[in-house]
């Protein structure tokens, strides 16, 4: 018997391998599944070479938002290495300048001992607005948080902000691509999904509906059925 491939997943900010419970029974059933660390560094250059030290010589990926951002820088490190390719609720666009000014304002609160104010800034553009009263949903992500803790968040803030334009290096993938989004992301919107599945040869794109940004919390069963598709492809 041959041995299974791995898919390493790659969560976003204040996120860990809770983000794909929802989904891990079912991917688990063809693959091994392993939680790239994404709260040692301080740029996504050297995230996604942490990933790559602990990688398999092949291996399916997956990153939703700043773990799509090291899953790009993956694909240009290591593209062969890499059998196929998922981004989630992501963008391949440098970071704006308002959400620039955004994520200054909740370093200065992070490294002013006010981590747990953080939280309030960014609920309400995490999730649809129908899922902004579930408090057990909103327990989860509170719970991430409390285990990222506010020095390592500050890294993945600065390592966001400092991240290059990883359009030009999309027309070069050459694996089966998902591009997912939640309907109602505001972080990440629809058109930056549409655009990277333009720019990716074969790109298949998935809408999930009443989702924001958190897709994989806010729909599991929906993005596990999009995932095991990708993963069949």
């Amino acid at each position: 018997m041959s041995p299974r491939e791995m898919l390493i997943l790659v969560p976003g900010v204040n996120l860990d391998g809770e983000l794909f419970e929802g989904q891990k029974a079912v991917l688990e059933a063809t693959h091994d599944v392993a939680i790239a660390d994404n709260r040692s560094d301080d740029n996504i250059t050297a995230m996604a070479e942490r990933l790559l030290r602990r990688a398999p010589e092949r291996f399916a990926l997956a990153g939703l938002s700043m773990g799509g951002y090291v899953a790009m820088e993956v694909m240009r490190r290591a593209p062969d290495q890499v059998t196929r390719l998922a981004l989630l609720d992501t963008t391949a666009r440098p970071d704006q300048e308002d959400a620039k000014e955004r994520r200054f304002r909740m370093i200065a609160l992070a490294e002013g001992g006010c981590f747990d104010k953080t939280h309030a800034l960014l609920w309400e553009r995490l999730v649809h607005p129908a899922h902004r009263g579930n408090s057990v949903l909103e327990a989860k992500v509170l719970r991430m948080m409390q285990k990222t803790g506010s020095l390592a968040f500050i890294r993945q803030q600065r390592a966001i902000m400092d991240r290059i334009d990883s359009r030009p290096s999309l027309p070069a993938i050459a694996v089966p691509t998902l591009v997912l989004v939640g309907d109602q992301d505001l972080m990440t919107p629809l058109e930056y999904a549409e655009e990277m599945a333009n720019l990716i040869p074969g790109a298949k794109l998935n809408v999930v509906k009443d989702s924001g940004h958190l897709s994989p919390l806010e729909q599991p069963q929906a993005v596990a059925e999009a995932m095991m598709a990708w993963l069949k492809i």
